[in-house]
């Protein structure tokens, strides 16, 4: 029995609610340990497409229990629309779904704040007051799960948080304030509908790994996102790493057996930020278009690139890879060369590690190293020796170069569309 982390490698939106849902079939729990309702994770089952948020992916099998931590911040209304939808469509919620008690609340001055600062800052956020909520948390006044259950506290915590955000909202960004008690009436109506399932989630994932069950935890965007070993500030708001799963959940680190980190076969970002490898012409808009690369919460066109091997070679060092997970190979199917990123170019030195210094970053050149591709398709092959020969040596030139083993492929996105070279559990 083990307990498997699931950790993005790039920029995020790399695969991994598919990785994760496939691995649900041998998890007995499956925990969300970061982020917000700014992330979101595709699944494709026979012909049935379905986006998660804030629910683990897990909640797609029968049976599998799942839990949105503590580390993560919860919209009331964004959780309660994805839990009807999946509830319309025939999953059993209620006795599968916990929420953390110690989980924070994004309310509507964090959105409202998020908006106005967007409008200067130009980071490229998804305005969904993650960030706000996290800044709350931080500063020790944010309103966590179990105070949607204690009226009167939750109604003075509203109460001094509105004052400060509405002193702002109207001073500084000149916009229209929020009422107090239309937010009060609109949460208490959320916590009805949440009580049955805020529960205490470290305890209850603690006792089922006492108890030997497999555990896999998943995390939302990627390493370089990650609010400290990310592309600062061009980050998300949390820690996205391998360590972020134990915070976010309660979990020591001792009780972690493997860590997949999941990579594309090239590299996309959403937002603003450095991409070194990033390919702004007609082959960049190919990939996009060919993969599908839109972001999965908003909408907005993924940025594509070359595959970065310094920027993975990162990741792993960071989280402590025990394997990977490579996805979208089949979008590179057809292309007569294919480059991967062995370096960056920067005042005329060549540099195989990557730096934190954002300014170095941004004027950082690729290195490219040029291979042969493959013209056979490799879409929905499910046995690595039915790969093309060109496709199985890129597939060792990463290996070799990042010094870490590729355990599972995906070569479509259905739940079926893998090959998976070694078992997690």
């Amino acid at each position: 029995m083990s307990t498997v982390v699931i950790v993005g490698a790039q920029w995020g939106d790399e695969g991994k609610g598919k990785i994760v849902d496939f691995l649900t079939q041998k998890a007995d729990v499956v925990a969300r340990y970061q982020g917000g309702n700014n992330a979101g994770h595709t699944v494709v089952i026979g012909s049935e497409k379905y986006v998660l948020h804030l629910i683990p992916s897990g909640i797609l099998h029968k049976g599998t229990r799942c839990i949105i931590g503590n580390g993560v911040v919860i919209d009331p209304r964004a959780l309660l629309g994805e839990m009807n939808a999946l509830e319309a469509r025939g999953m059993n919620i209620e006795n599968n779904l916990y929420i953390s008690q110690n989980a924070h609340i994004i309310m509507p001055y964090h959105i409202a704040i998020e908006l106005e600062q967007e409008k200067s800052k130009k980071i490229g956020t998804t305005g969904r007051g993650i960030g706000p909520s996290y800044t709350d948390k931080i500063s020790r006044q944010g309103i966590r799960a179990i105070d949607l259950l204690r009226p009167d506290l939750f109604r003075e915590k509203l109460h001094a948080n509105l004052s400060a955000c509405n002193y702002l909202l109207v001073n500084l960004y000149k916009a229209a304030p929020l009422d107090e008690e239309a937010i009060f009436t609109e949460y208490m109506d959320y916590a009805k509908k949440l009580e049955k399932y805020i529960a205490d989630a470290t305890l209850f994932i603690n006792q089922e790994i006492n108890a030997g069950k497999n555990i896999l935890l998943e995390g939302a965007q990627g390493t370089l996102l990650d609010i400290d070993h990310g592309t600062y500030p061009y980050v998300t708001s949390s820690s996205t790493v391998s360590g972020g799963a134990c915070t976010g959940l309660g979990i020591p680190p001792t009780k972690i057996d493997r860590i997949l980190g999941i990579a594309k076969a090239y590299t996309t970002r959403v937002g603003e930020g450095p991409f070194p490898t990033e390919l702004t012409g007609e082959l960049g808009e190919a990939i996009r278009q060919r993969g599908g690369e839109f972001g999965a919460t908003t909408g907005r066109p993924r940025r594509c690139g070359w595959l970065d091997i310094v920027a993975l070679r990162y990741s792993s060092t960071i989280n402590g890879f025990t394997g990977i997970g490579l996805t979208k190979m089949d979008i590179l199917d057809g292309m007569e060369k294919i480059n991967i990123c062995v370096g960056y170019k920067y005042n005329g030195k060549i540099y195989d590690t990557f730096p934190t210094d954002l300014e170095m970053l941004i004027r950082c050149e690729p290195v490219l190293q040029e291979i042969d591709g493959w013209k056979e398709s490799t879409s929905g092959i499910k046995d690595i020796r039915h790969l093309p020969k060109n496709a199985l040596k890129y597939i060792k030139l990463i290996e070799d170069l990042i010094s870490t083993k590729i355990q599972i492929i995906s070569t479509g996105p259905k739940r079926d569309e893998i090959i998976v070279l070694e078992d997690q559990f």
